[in-house]
């Protein structure tokens, strides 16, 4: 808001050395010439929006107009000590009575080539479009790399009745209470780091709130196999045991796919065959419900282009019935639908990865997910205390030792 300001002190100097300055220390100021206002600025602005609108906002503020490369080399510079910040937290120990529930989901970030991972930057170099003016069914035109999203939150138990999920429209149940909220969330996310890592940072951030193990943890998925696998995989090594619940709305979006195999678009009959399949599935038979499903498919004769989504549901439901378990998840009153990672994934990563002509790099994009997770959790005013101090220790502390300059006079 000043301009430009001159700072006058004192200078060490020595042959073959660096020149020395005590005041930059006592003041730390920054290695290059944006100030840490600046950097604070760009730290904030840059996740929230395009570059573009964020380069405006520091203009706003500051008066200070910064390039475009340079505000990316500054908020990848402010994002560097968020991992050391979390591990560094004291452990906090909560309530005992509330669940402590652990998600995690993936969302596609739309990345430059360099940035994809081999695989796919294989795939894409090697497809031919079969025509020159658009895309084909299956031809894709940005290629994507997935970004792994995880929550912990805490959640007041309240059981409930499959009826109240999904109520008898004919003998509807009273008016139900408010649910309990979402409490204490605390988001990351990853596009660099392979699933396996970011779910066991997921478990350290719950192990830091429960380091007993003394409460009731609940993992929520959406029924992606690797991630389940991981769960499995961290909660042996950690000798906890966990049940993990199969998010029931991708159940429930299964059946009506399977519906549309033996009843007329827009048919009232099809709404209330879902409503009762989905209702013996939280009555814990969704074995039976998939028999059904593959013996109506066969007593209609319906070939196997004809039944194809009903045996997908039918083969859904069998292999993902050991997490299907919805009657123990409501009697206990644990959470059977992962809105809170999915509204997780569209904030951090639709909302900002997602903007129209976005190509992402790794680092800047992990920067920037990175950074909207910080401010998610309520966390960037006490990182960036932390991560002023961690500059002076990088920039500062090794070359101004002390007893290595003298006290001037």
């Amino acid at each position: 808001m000043l301009g430009e300001v001159q700072v006058t002190r004192l200078g060490y100097r020595a042959a073959g050395c660096e020149n020395l300055y005590p005041t930059d220390a006592q003041l730390n100021l920054p290695a290059s010439r944006h100030s840490h206002g600046i950097r604070r600025l760009a730290a904030l602005e840059a996740p929230r929006g395009s570059f573009e609108d964020a380069q405006a906002a520091i203009m706003r503020q500051s008066g200070q107009q910064i390039g475009t490369r340079q505000l990316r080399e500054l908020t990848l510079a402010g994002a560097q000590d968020v991992a050391a910040f979390y591990a560094q937290r004291e452990r906090t120990v909560a309530d005992g009575k509330d669940l402590l529930v652990l998600s995690c989901d993936a969302k596609g970030v739309v990345m430059r080539p360099e940035a994809l991972r081999e695989p796919t930057r294989t795939q894409a170099q090697n497809a031919s479009g079969k025509l020159k003016t658009r895309l084909s069914k299956g031809e894709k035109q940005g290629r994507k790399r997935m970004a792994e999203i995880v929550t912990v939150y805490e959640l007041t138990p309240e059981p409930r009745t499959a009826a109240e999920i999904l109520p008898d429209p004919e003998n509807p149940p009273p008016a139900a209470s408010p649910r309990p909220k979402a409490k204490n969330k605390w988001l990351a996310a990853s596009v660099s780091d392979d699933a396996s890592a970011v779910i066991a940072e997921m478990f350290n951030e719950a192990d830091r709130r429960d380091p007993d193990h003394k409460r009731q943890w609940v993992a929520l998925v959406d029924g992606n196999n690797h991630q389940i696998e991981r769960i499995k995989a961290e909660a042996r090594k950690r000798k906890i045991t966990i049940p993990i619940v199969v998010d029931f709305i991708h159940v429930l979006e299964y059946v009506w796919s399977s519906c549309w195999c033996f009843f007329a678009e827009g048919d009232p009959a099809a709404e209330r065959w879902v409503s009762e399949k989905a209702r013996q599935v939280l009555d814990g038979r969704a074995g039976i419900v998939a028999a059904a499903i593959r013996r109506k498919a066969t007593t209609l004769g319906l070939d196997a282009n004809q039944r194809k989504n009903a045996d997908r549901c039918a083969d859904y439901l069998l292999a993902k019935r050991p997490y299907l378990d919805y009657p123990t998840a409501l009697t206990t009153g644990s959470p059977i639908a992962t809105g809170v990672i999915e509204g997780a994934c569209r904030h951090l990563v639709k909302d900002r990865m997602d903007i129209t002509g976005a190509r992402w790099g790794l680092a800047g994009a992990e920067a920037i997910l990175t950074l909207r997770a910080l401010i998610s959790n309520g966390d960037f005013d006490q990182y960036w205390t932390f991560h002023l101090a961690q500059e002076h220790r990088r920039i500062h502390a090794s070359r101004y030792a002390l007893g290595v300059i003298p006290t001037p006079a």
